[in-house]
């Protein structure tokens, strides 16, 4: 067997290991990640489980999908402030089967023929009683507490933990149980902040069958404010689904990547070689303006999300916004403004709304993009509003010169944020 620890160890991808287990993976070995299907769509840190299940099916191991279809019904209270809303039995059937067609579209990119089960088809089987007798008995409520997941709420004021989120841990422990007993799986994978969940599975395997199991986590993928990708405080996803989140706003989340971490991303994201890895980085570092490691990154991560014929478009679209060249919109078909259009923020004018006559700071309000005809008004005076590549200093009315493939008009606000209007 290759190496596996080391292939995931360069890129980044290990946090904490059980030890011993670079002697197991010496030898085929089964492992599975779960996934919550709290949403009907991943996001973007859910890329990451697919990919360890990718790289450890290349390296010869047999690798399981595991959809949370009844540990969905509870919740897992890791990393979390407050308790969770429960979703009803209907909304998250719903859920887990589009988060498995997502799993398997983008297994299947890579042709890795994975197996995909749901929790659901075997602990509906369990009854509650039959649950703490048998699986419940082997944990003393010490152990329990000492979790970082239920101590960190046990002692919150207002909520505290309930007892299905108490549970939660024992319940995923009895599907490294029952996968371990019928399908051989000897090792789960999960993010940090499934390490507490993780064990619990490991100590169950041990006390109930004297068998050795192990785990592995990677790193969370945050967003900016440091919150883990999947959580709803503050700031919004970059989800899966091109219906919550834009393949636009997708690509370009990938080319907005610092200098600083994309060296660490194109290490995570890709199958590359090292040295591949290695040239591209020592390519990037000599023309950095070029954003070289992004392009490649949103290119491959956007055409693996999105498919081919999006993640081409994704291409021509950014070149045309981020030229720096005179009048390049003039150069533009109709397809291509429609294209424009129909992936970035728009909206559309009737030809008799315009013909009345449309100040700037009134486009710039309905945009979104600002609060206030004021806050429009100070973006304004601070030479960051660009209309069709042309900087704008005052409140003009827009006119029919500023139309450009006879019906598009696009606004520039800042250096990355771009908003279109038709007009017919």
């Amino acid at each position: 067997m290759q190496n596996i620890i080391d292939e995931l160890s360069w890129r980044g991808l290990i946090k904490n290991k059980v030890p011993g287990i670079e002697n197991q993976l010496k030898k085929p070995t089964t492992m599975y990640v779960g996934f919550d299907p709290t949403s009907d769509s991943l996001h973007l840190g859910s890329l990451l489980p697919i990919i360890m299940l990718i790289h450890f099916q290349k390296k010869g191991h047999k690798s399981i999908a595991l959809v949370g279809g009844a540990t969905g019904l509870i919740g897992d209270p890791s990393e979390r402030e407050n308790k969770r809303t429960f979703l009803s039995k209907k909304v998250l059937q719903k859920n887990t089967e589009s988060i498995k067609n997502q799993i398997l579209r983008l297994l299947n990119f890579y042709s890795e023929k994975i197996e995909l089960l749901n929790n659901f088809d075997w602990i509906q089987n369990i009854t509650f009683l039959d649950f703490i007798r048998e699986i419940g008995k082997f944990f003393p409520i010490n152990y329990m507490i000492s979790k970082g997941s239920v101590k960190k709420r046990i002692n919150h004021k207002k909520d505290g933990i309930s007892f299905s989120e108490f549970s939660y841990s024992l319940i995923q422990g009895y599907d490294f149980l029952y996968l371990n007993q019928i399908k051989n799986c000897q090792l789960q994978v999960g993010g940090s902040d499934q390490w507490g969940n993780i064990t619990t599975g490991i100590e169950l395997i041990r006390k109930k069958t004297g068998k050795k199991a192990y785990g592995i986590t990677f790193p969370l993928i945050t967003k900016p404010n440091g919150v883990k990708f999947g959580k709803s405080e503050k700031e919004k996803n970059i989800w899966l689904d091109k219906k919550k989140t834009s393949p636009y706003k997708f690509y370009q989340f990938w080319m907005n990547i610092s200098d600083v971490e994309i060296e660490k991303y194109i290490r995570i994201y890709t199958f590359f070689s090292k040295d591949k890895i290695q040239n591209l980085i020592m390519e990037h570092r000599k023309y950095p303006n070029k954003r070289l490691l992004q392009r490649k990154l949103a290119n491959i991560i956007t055409e693996w999300v999105h498919g081919n014929e999006i993640s081409k478009k994704m291409i021509e679209i950014t070149n045309v916004l981020f030229e720096k060249i005179n009048n390049p919109y003039q150069l533009l078909d109709d397809k291509t403004f429609i294209s424009i259009y129909n992936h970035i923020p728009h909206m559309f004018i009737s030809y008799d709304e315009f013909e009345k006559g449309i100040f700037l700071l009134d486009i710039l309000k309905k945009s979104g993009f600002f609060s206030s005809k004021s806050e429009a008004n100070r973006a304004l005076k601070a030479n960051s509003i660009h209309l069709n590549q042309v900087l704008v200093k005052e409140n003009i009315m827009i006119q029919k010169e500023n139309i450009i493939g006879k019906k598009y008009v696009l606004f520039q606000f800042g250096k990355k944020e771009f908003f279109i209007i038709k007009i017919e």
